[in-house]
């Protein structure tokens, strides 16, 4: 495993754990993952030398940073627990508040690394800074970060911080490539880090899914699952086959082997298995040669998905074509 060395974080692993699903009902995991699952991927993670794990005050209304504290036990304070703050109200008072429910839940007494959860469109980072650089005076945090910035805004607060804001957390992978544009080369230039969520696009870069093998659950809902994008992905999806076949590899490692090659960059895949984080961590051992890299990138840049907008009609024609086609052949229209 391959690390960055931050201050105030210590060593930041390349491929971290994301924990949206400890706890989430969203996902359909249910309690068995929650209760037992969830704290034999955390536990196989840190035997992976992994040392980056993501959270939030929002995912399962706190329960995702319960069992991530529980499952770390006396190792919480030998890892990057990254834990975010949803930005209601966000004065000082408040969002210290907030902190200390957060670092209950996770069983600490200091968040190594604390995160805006996403831009106020109200409030000017002006107010939300200063409750942030109060808990780094008062050695609460050891770095503070935002996830879903524009290079801009990210900017700006650091100028509201006073001091710079060592990470921005943002989607981003082959199908949502427009971090490399600016993010990257100003992480790169400014000695900060591009964390990326959903690096395998809740699964459509494992190429598993199709046109004809459509997902269900949570990820029915994103735009790239429509019908139209699976099949506008398709030559991605063959390069990164092709790729893999080349490594031996998963196309799933190849896409995190794709952005961990980026300078700057880690990555926070999720996992609903022990299996699948060990796949995941995997990645870090693979190298692609420049011509992969470069290729890869060349790719993500010629995907031009669907607007949500236009996704949801893609979605209505495929139900209307499923209804119809139930009439015709006699049987019940599916719900």
């Amino acid at each position: 495993m391959d690390y960055f060395d931050v201050e105030g974080l210590g060593p930041v692993s390349r491929i971290g754990l994301g924990t949206w699903q400890f706890g989430s009902r969203e996902w359909g995991y249910g309690d068995a993952y929650a209760d037992r699952a969830a704290r034999d991927i955390v536990r196989r993670a840190r035997e992976l030398g992994i040392t980056l794990f993501d959270t939030a005050e929002i995912y399962g209304f706190g329960r995702s940073e319960r069992i991530l504290g529980e499952a770390l036990g006396h190792e919480r304070g030998d890892v990057v627990v990254a834990s975010k703050i949803f930005p209601v109200a966000p004065l000082p008072p408040v969002i210290r508040q907030r902190w200390e429910g957060s670092a209950k839940r996770l069983g600490i007494s200091r968040i190594p690394l604390y995160q805006v959860h996403q831009p106020n469109p109200l409030v000017p980072d002006s107010v939300i800074m200063p409750g942030l650089r109060s808990l780094l005076d008062d050695d609460r945090i050891g770095a503070a970060g935002v996830s879903n910035y524009s290079l801009d805004r990210w900017r700006a607060a650091d100028t509201a911080l006073g001091r710079p804001v060592i990470s921005n957390q943002v989607q981003f992978s082959l199908v949502h490539a427009a971090p490399l544009d600016d993010l990257v080369p100003f992480a790169e230039r400014e000695n900060r880090l591009v964390i990326a969520y959903s690096p395998l696009a809740q699964g459509l870069l494992g190429g598993r899914y199709t046109a004809d093998n459509r997902p269900g659950g949570v990820r029915a809902v994103n735009p790239l699952f429509g019908t139209e994008n699976l099949h506008r992905v398709r030559p991605l999806l063959d390069l990164l086959r092709e790729v893999a076949d080349a490594h031996q590899a998963r196309p799933a490692q190849i896409a995190l082997a794709w952005l961990i090659g980026l300078p700057r960059v880690v990555v926070i895949p999720g996992a609903s298995s022990v299996e699948q984080l060990e796949h995941n961590a995997a990645a870090a051992a693979i190298s692609l040669s420049a011509e992969e890299q470069e290729a890869l990138t060349a790719a993500a840049r010629a995907f031009t998905p669907l607007s949500a907008a236009r996704t949801a009609v893609d979605g209505l024609r495929d139900l209307a074509t499923g209804w119809f086609s139930a009439v015709r052949g006699g049987t019940r229209p599916p719900p």
